[in-house]
């Protein structure tokens, strides 16, 4: 199937970003999936469901097409840490992880709309915050203004300087697609990078 077409299931700039560093031609498409977790829904199991969500609300407008589905979900504690879409909420979100560890969970999965046939992977990605101060986090939260994104940071940008470790497989997982998982699968499903 080296010969499918890819299709990206996304809307985030970032993900779109780094499926372009792969230098495959793809198209971009947004999905629209409810994010909201079910209850009792573990981080995690949020992250996957939504990967595979996403990648199967686009099957029947891309048949004999590969479709990429991905979800990250930030916890802190099992807690859900979402986008923050305003200041004072990210600037809660990094109060509570100032000095913590941050679970990311990113979930990418492969649908082949010619079978039906879809494989999923995950990357564990841990951010260990410093202690910061209110005016660390007021001075951050000004300058680079990561209210698209999970846990109120951006690591490809001034949210480096927040960390004081980041322990992953994949460094591009924290930004939003976990390109070595993404690679893998496309290579079981006959489609090669290289």
């Amino acid at each position: 199937m080296t010969n499918a077409r890819l299709v990206l299931a996304s809307s985030s700039p970032y993900r779109l970003a780094l499926l372009k560093t792969l230098k495959v031609d793809f198209i971009a498409d947004s999905p629209e999936v409810n994010e909201a977790p079910l209850s009792a829904e573990m981080p995690a199991q949020l992250a996957t469901r939504l990967g595979i969500a996403k990648a199967h609300a686009l099957q029947h407008r891309y048949p004999q097409h590969l479709i990429i589905g991905s979800d990250q979900v930030a916890a802190l504690h099992n807690q859900f840490l979402s986008k923050p879409g305003d200041r004072d909420t990210a600037i809660r979100q990094l109060q509570l992880a100032s000095g913590h560890c941050v679970e990311f969970f990113t979930s990418v999965c492969v649908l082949n709309t010619n079978t039906g046939d879809y494989l999923t992977d995950m990357d564990t990605t841990r951010v260990y915050f410093k202690a910061l101060t209110l005016t660390q986090i007021e001075r951050y939260i000004d300058l680079d203004t990561p209210f698209d994104c999970a846990g109120s940071f951006k690591a490809e940008s001034l949210g480096i300087a927040l960390f004081e470790k980041i322990v992953s497989e994949d460094h591009n997982a924290l930004i939003g697609l976990p390109l070595i998982k993404l690679c893998a699968l496309l290579e079981k499903l006959q489609f090669n990078i290289l």
